[in-house]
């Protein structure tokens, strides 16, 4: 059986205790496969033979996409999908390229976080996108998983609101009011900044839609795009007042280009334990994400309850780099996340060493020439 098979296998059935030498199985592999990881670890002084633990694999970090050719050496050029990355480079007059050579696992890894945390109630129902489909926006990430959410659990009729252009929020309030009219639920798909306008619309528009009980609405972004930031509390609170949402099935999703598994808050709707300190909401990993906070400067997995930088080991990322630590710092518990927000520039020492070691290795293994 194939690594790829072996991880497909533990997305359709996980055991926690399969997990970190699945992991390990996994990291030997992209050491092997993998020459621009290969040559970040042999830097930090790690490789099969020294990775003992899970807690000695190097995480890299997601702007090494930025940075560096992520090619897996079984790849073909013509194998699998490619996502680009949002935002400029450093150094670079390109984005970042995430390659997945492998799409039935991200979309396993896609869909059955969904069906936990968005549709635990196995509800099909009407569905709004209010970001680009794969077919107006096939280089999104976001755009592809959005495609596999109305194809799984959609059932009557769907809409997609958003174009590169931008947001319908007309076309989209207007597809709102008519399942509402009918009384059949719906599910909105969207980021943070795309609901913010729809909101913002409403309210200038002094209109209320009242959805159908088991409406829901997944947003992802945060801040992101805004020209005013809406918190994840307002937009709880909006989607209440102007859609009559029960808060518990208004789910924030976490995740990103880079990595093929998402985080969603933990709420009443889908999970037992649902809060972390002050009431403020948890995220939720799936079983192949294992979430650690690192310090960020030792690089090494901070104490539990710790803050640190926020990283993740992705079973489904197994075509490309599993290990990878964000720009976020938070605290983990138990499989969940709390995030706290976004790295200064240069306040966090050791992940910007990370990916400046990460940037010069891959610069000295282009100058070199093939190996």
């Amino acid at each position: 059986m194939s690594i790829y098979q072996r991880v497909l296998e533990f997305i359709q059935t996980p055991r926690a205790e399969r997990f970190e030498p699945l992991a390990l199985e996994v990291f030997r592999y992209q050491y092997a496969q993998v020459a621009a990881y290969r040559s970040y670890c042999d830097g930090r002084g790690a490789s099969p033979t020294t990775v003992r633990t899970l807690a000695d694999v190097p995480y890299a970090s997601t702007v090494a996409f930025k940075y560096a050719e992520i090619i897996n050496a079984e790849q073909t050029a013509a194998a699998g999908l490619t996502f680009i990355t949002s935002g400029t480079t450093k150094g670079f007059d390109e984005r970042g390229r995430h390659r997945v050579p492998r799409p039935e696992i991200y979309r396993a890894s896609a869909i059955a976080h969904l069906r936990r945390m968005i549709f635990p109630d196995g509800v099909r129902m009407a569905m709004l996108a209010m970001h680009p489909t794969a077919e107006l926006m096939p280089e999104s990430s976001l755009s592809r998983m959005i495609g596999w959410c109305i194809e799984e659990f959609g059932a009557g009729e769907a809409m997609c609101a958003a174009t590169r252009a931008g947001v319908d929020v007309g076309g989209a309030a207007q597809f709102l009011g008519a399942m509402a009219g009918r009384g059949a639920p719906v599910c909105i798909l969207g980021t943070t900044a795309s609901c913010a306008a729809l909101f913002a619309r409403l309210r200038e528009r002094g209109e209320k839609i009242r959805l159908a009980n088991g409406s829901r609405l997944m947003d992802t972004g945060g801040a992101k795009g805004q020209t005013i930031p809406l918190s994840a509390g307002a937009v709880v609170a909006y989607a209440g007042e102007l859609l009559g949402l029960e808060p518990a099935l208004v789910i924030n999703e976490y995740g990103m280009t880079e990595m093929c598994s998402q985080l969603y808050d933990a709420t009443p709707f889908n999970c037992a334990h649902t809060a972390g300190a002050a009431g403020a909401r948890m995220k939720l990993a799936p079983p192949w994400l294992g979430p650690v906070a690192i310090d960020p400067l030792t690089m090494r997995p901070a104490p539990a309850g710790a803050v640190g930088m926020l990283a993740f080991f992705d079973l489904a990322n197994v075509g490309s780099i599993s290990a990878l630590m964000t720009e976020d710092f938070g605290v983990t518990r138990d499989g969940a996340v709390a995030i706290l927000g976004r790295a200064a520039a240069g306040g966090a020492r050791g992940c910007a060493l990370a990916i400046d070691e990460f940037a010069d290795r891959e610069l000295r293994r282009v100058a070199a020439g093939p190996r």
